[in-house]
């Protein structure tokens, strides 16, 4: 049951299922999106001890809501319906979608992506998208509409380099959310993205200790940059718990850049 929040009426009653909630993008809006008063569905794939800190950061918090864990591989449809099945037994429905699933890539050109490497971000982060929100969707109809959230890139608006793997599933992704905002607002099913940016956390640090941001490659994002510096995964967060919550009843087929200006 949820326990009164501070902004517990920014939410209807359910649960936000946070896909990819055990990385640090999905994490951050977990954790924001709880303590805006709402109950969380969490998904992981194989790191389960870091949906169980996650958890435990979130119960934490002066607001405590019920959180149920589910382990998830999106590039199975039969996963995908029992997940949302198992959700809806928990919660008694799902009033928010956020997609924060992403494949750790590599950064190759165009012309060096491996049939391998092309074919797992398509199966897992397109082909997942549509495997948990075809039945996500049938729910939101059923129950009286709903928030979809899909974290993107700001890639999608200035197009960089040896990007491909991440901007293009996102792009069809962001193409997706358009038409289903307009095919589903009659039922008041909402769905917008966050063009994320240069942001210190996930696969950005990942890449860091591996040499391939190093200190003049930062130096020279930053410059070009009108806020001159890198975002944090609460950024992201904040953008995402508002496109979900009742404050933006009236906002839909929208992606929200937050990157710094970089898009501008």
């Amino acid at each position: 049951m949820i326990k009164p929040g501070a902004n517990a009426s920014d939410f209807t009653k359910g649960a936000a299922l946070v896909l990819g909630a055990s990385g640090a993008l999905g994490a951050a809006c977990a954790e924001k999106i709880g303590a805006d008063g709402n109950n969380l569905a969490l998904t992981y794939r194989s790191n389960q001890l870091a949906i169980t800190e996650l958890k435990r950061r979130i119960e934490e918090k002066v607001f405590k809501g019920f959180i149920s864990s589910h382990k998830l591989d999106v590039s199975s449809t039969i996963e995908c319906l029992d997940l949302v099945r198992d959700v809806v037994s928990a919660h008694g429905r799902i009033n928010t979608l956020i997609y924060a699933i992403g494949t750790n890539i590599a950064q190759p050109l165009v012309a060096e992506i491996t049939p391998q490497q092309w074919s797992e971000v398509v199966n897992q982060d397109l082909q997942g998208f549509m495997n948990i929100v075809q039945p996500v969707i049938q729910h939101m109809r059923d129950n009286g509409g709903g928030s979809l959230i899909h974290i993107s890139s700001a890639g999608l608006s200035k197009t960089p380099s040896r990007d491909a793997l991440s901007v293009a599933p996102k792009a069809a992704i962001d193409a997706l959310m358009r038409t289903i905002a307009v095919e589903e607002g009659a039922n008041k099913i909402r769905a917008n993205s966050v063009g994320v940016g240069v942001i210190e956390a996930g696969i950005f640090k990942r890449l860091e200790a591996k040499g391939v941001f190093d200190e003049n490659w930062k130096a020279a994002v930053k410059a070009v940059l009108p806020l001159s510096t890198f975002g944090s995964a609460e950024d992201i967060a904040e953008a995402a718990n508002f496109l979900a919550s009742e404050r933006a009843k009236y906002i839909t087929g929208q992606c929200l850049f937050v990157d710094g200006g970089y898009s501008a």
